[in-house]
């Protein structure tokens, strides 16, 4: 019997709303590197998502005084428009113009109405999450990457996950949920010299 182990990272799965990129553990790309991202749009045009483990070190209250004082971390979201703040919700469509990713998870809307949901809602801090900037793609771009094997797409990464900004092993964690041969590489230390 043949006990190989399957080292290899070729893309089986397609990304779209919901699912997630992990980068791949050699990716050698400074902004992406052991990045966890997740996608908010994806379709012939091209794709946008979120970096879910690259924090600043900063609170939202510090950024948008106006804001509930509830403790936010905010990730950098990616390396477009990063002085704009972007949030994704659990709130539904109680935020007005909200664009609905998958399921009960929403991106954008009204800012004005979350502020107020989050006043009025005690667990409301744990419905949303604050990115500034954010990943995109143009056009077949993000196709071209997943032939060179820079992502791997995941669609078993839990809204807890997602929401979670305190999981600092979110990369570690997201690419051993993918299955046996992921969880030897997902220890590799950032640097092979570590070793």
């Amino acid at each position: 019997m043949d006990h190989k182990l399957d080292l290899s990272f070729q893309n089986k799965k397609r990304p779209s709303p919901g699912s997630v990129l992990i980068s791949d553990p050699f990716l050698d790309e400074d902004f992406f590197r052991r990045s966890v991202i997740l996608i908010c749009n994806h379709d012939d045009e091209g794709s946008f998502g979120l970096v879910l483990n690259n924090y600043l070190n900063i609170d939202l209250h510090e950024l948008e005084e106006t804001f509930p004082d509830i403790q936010a971390r905010i990730s950098v979201g990616g390396p477009v428009d990063t002085e704009h703040l972007f949030f994704i919700h659990l709130f539904g469509d109680q935020v007005e113009a909200s664009t609905q990713i998958k399921d009960n998870m929403y991106f954008g809307g009204d800012f004005d109405q979350l502020k107020e949901l989050i006043s009025q809602d005690p667990d409301g801090r744990s419905k949303v999450r604050f990115f500034l900037g954010y990943s995109g793609w143009a056009k077949e771009q993000l196709r071209n990457e997943l032939g060179e094997n820079s992502w791997i797409v995941a669609n078993n990464i839990t809204e807890q996950e997602i929401f979670d900004t305190y999981n600092d092993e979110l990369w570690r964690t997201c690419l051993e949920k993918q299955g046996e041969r992921f969880k030897a590489i997902s220890k590799f230390p950032l640097n092979p010299n570590d070793n």
